[in-house]
């Protein structure tokens, strides 16, 4: 049974949805302002997080940059808000959300979206341990290092990751990692797919001095120890 935590502060609404989750067979918490949502983060194990961002105390995004980066928790983080403006959403993404959805959502839809990115994070974890170069990812443990340093990412550049390095040294498509992560509508994501590939790029490329990550202009992202082929 998945450990759900739900960080809302209209009550209609937080009520409304963790019932509804309940009904599908999570186990939901609630928190309604931002500094007790931090708190049980640290203080319990959570298989995935519904973070809304407007809220008291400390705002949505503030809570994610500090689950991320003080916390160093991969938890899957989904943004429920009625913010719709891209800027937000870039930023979301860029300091770790695995997902964003906006205010109107159907109930359906949004259990549908947190089903789904937790079958493919845990889909992630199956036992192997791949290596490009310097670079190694156990995909049981999900530790990754790259010339011995330890690298931390969210769930999902951290599910791109393993699929290129799968696929090593081939091209993986695009449209192929957008169905992997958001399923069929993933021509809806393609911005969120520049976002997780620049998180990538910061954290396994750019403090080092060999660059693995190769993009193929129009076909989509290769991760390679060698020049690109086009």
């Amino acid at each position: 049974m998945k450990h759900l935590l739900v960080v809302e502060d209209d009550r209609d609404l937080a009520k409304n949805l963790v019932d509804f989750l309940e009904v599908y067979g999570y186990t939901t918490d609630l928190a309604s302002d931002g500094l007790a949502a931090f708190s049980m983060v640290g203080e319990n194990r959570y298989d995935l997080v519904v973070l809304d961002l407007s809220l008291p105390g400390l705002d949505g995004l503030s809570i994610c940059r500090l689950i991320r980066q003080q916390l160093g928790n991969q938890i899957p983080i989904v943004v429920l808000t009625a913010k719709d403006e891209v800027d937000t959403k870039v930023t979301a993404f860029d300091i770790g959300a695995d997902d964003y959805i906006v205010k109107p959502a159907a109930l359906r839809e949004i259990e549908a979206r947190i089903r789904a990115l937790l079958r493919r994070v845990s889909g992630a974890t199956e036992g192997a341990v791949l290596t490009v170069g310097d670079l190694k990812v156990d995909t049981g443990s999900m530790r990754i290092e790259r010339a011995g340093k330890v690298i931390s990412l969210p769930p999902l550049p951290t599910r791109i990751l393993i699929m290129l390095m799968r696929a090593s040294p081939n091209v993986v498509h695009q449209q192929a990692i957008g169905r992997e992560i958001w399923g069929e509508g993933a021509v809806q994501e393609g911005h969120a797919l520049i976002v997780h590939m620049h998180t990538l790029r910061n954290a396994v490329d750019k403090p080092f001095d060999t660059q693995l990550i190769q993009t193929v202009r129009g076909f989509g992202y290769r991760i390679a120890h060698d020049e690109p082929s086009l």
